[in-house]
């Protein structure tokens, strides 16, 4: 009775611990949750683009459709005569898009609403802060299309082209006025440095967007991966299940299928985001047996809180989507307005570990400046050592001395000395 008497006193501290969370988690709706107010915004879409219920399954119909006219988005969300000229003149400077679908996950008449920060032009981007490609990927590219910055993986860019142009993207510069796969000789030669080199194991396919590519261009390019002996895993970015869910269809799913082992990555960065129709996208992925992880970035306004970073961790979970990094946000020029401090990205760490399950505890990100990689950014947890002890601290912030000793096998212990 007294062990049981202690634990329940722990239970209840336990639970005061999150109780803050509990409360704060019901006034951050997800897309699920939202579901009703998401499909009336469908249907004034609809209206205002001519489309049909079937048009909404066609993916091709939200690409031929993106909201790229002031004109047309005031017909969608309330947007004041300053607003709309504000849009209009940085839009005819940094170039934008929206898809019909992610138009329809927005508030019409809050200016502070997670996806119109991620998707309207603001005049913040006038800021000449920051680096046109911070990452010095023009300068890690030993072959076309390609990127690398580390000993035995890189990237193949495939496209400019997005369903969305969102507008903390990391590589604005390479947007343009018009939408561009990468030339076939070009992707024929990045083929070529692969299989020419042999420590290259792991190849990731993103652009742009790579599910911009049509099912038989990527077919083509994973089946070219796939016979390059040493290439071991494949991996696809997209955010097509966050802006675009109709592209992941059954054809689709079917033809990556055949290309294990295959993962993709996307970037869920609010719970808004994780729709139904997300969730339907997802699990077709997952059925095809394809491992789904989330990169979200930190984003000042949008998610740089610890109730909504855990709230989206959570509900991507519920989809099968594995939160795999937090990104802190680029020092890209016509971004920096999204940037928040470090200590932000930590303290939200703190509020992870420990609070919720490991399986919702990504890891946060620094990309270092200069192509130098990527940087993991940790709490301090280990506070000293010693050859017989370590301190540590918990993460309920207790202090406490944990064994610090190297065993040693019987035989090793046993083993005479040589004559």
């Amino acid at each position: 009775m007294q062990n049981r008497a202690k634990a329940l006193r722990r239970a209840a501290e336990l639970r005061e611990r999150i109780s803050d969370y509990l409360k704060a988690r019901e006034t951050i709706p997800s897309g699920r949750e939202l579901a009703a107010e998401i499909r009336k915004r469908r249907t004034r879409i609809l209206k205002v683009l001519g489309g049909s219920e079937a048009d909404w399954d066609d993916w091709h119909w939200h690409m031929k459709n993106r909201i790229t006219d002031v004109s047309v988005l005031r017909q969608i969300i309330d947007l004041s005569e300053e607003d709309a000229r504000s849009i209009a003149e940085v839009g005819a400077k940094f170039r934008w898009s929206i898809s019909p679908y992610y138009a329809s996950l927005m508030d019409p008449n809050d200016r502070l609403d997670p996806v119109y920060l991620q998707s309207v032009p603001s005049s913040l981007e006038y800021d000449s802060k920051g680096d046109p490609d911070p990452m010095c990927e023009e300068e890690t590219s030993p072959a076309p299309a390609i990127t690398r910055r580390y000993p035995d993986r890189l990237i193949i860019k495939v496209t400019n082209q997005c369903p969305m142009y969102c507008r903390h993207c990391q590589r604005r510069r390479a947007i343009g006025e018009i939408d561009q796969h990468t030339p076939a000789e070009h992707l024929q030669e990045a083929i070529a440095y692969i299989r020419s080199n042999p420590e290259i194991r792991d190849v990731l396919i993103t652009g742009g967007d790579a599910l911009m590519l049509d099912d038989s261009t990527l077919d083509w390019l994973l089946t070219e991966l796939d016979r390059i002996s040493h290439v071991e895993i494949k991996r696809i970015g997209t955010r097509t299940l966050v802006t675009l869910p109709q592209r992941i269809t059954d054809d689709l799913c079917r033809m990556l299928e055949k290309h294990h082992p295959l993962y993709i990555n996307t970037q869920f960065n609010s719970p808004v985001e994780v729709t139904d129709e997300a969730a339907a996208a997802a699990d077709r992925l997952t059925r095809a047996g394809i491992p789904l992880g989330n990169q979200a970035v930190l984003l000042k306004g949008i998610n740089n809180n610890e109730h909504v970073m855990k709230k989206l961790n959570h509900e991507l979970l519920k989809i099968r989507v594995r939160p795999y990094y937090i990104f802190h946000p680029k020092c890209v020029t016509g971004t920096t307005h999204f940037r928040c401090r470090v200590e932000e990205g930590l303290q939200i760490m703190e509020n992870l570990r420990g609070y919720t399950s490991g399986l919702a505890v990504p890891t946060y990100i620094i990309n270092a400046p200069g192509g130098l990689g990527k940087t993991p950014m940790l709490p301090e947890y280990l506070i000293s050592w010693s050859n017989d002890s370590i301190t540590l601290r918990t993460w309920e912030n207790q202090v406490v001395r944990y064994p610090n000793y190297e065993g040693h096998l019987e035989n090793e212990a046993e083993q005479e000395e040589p004559a």
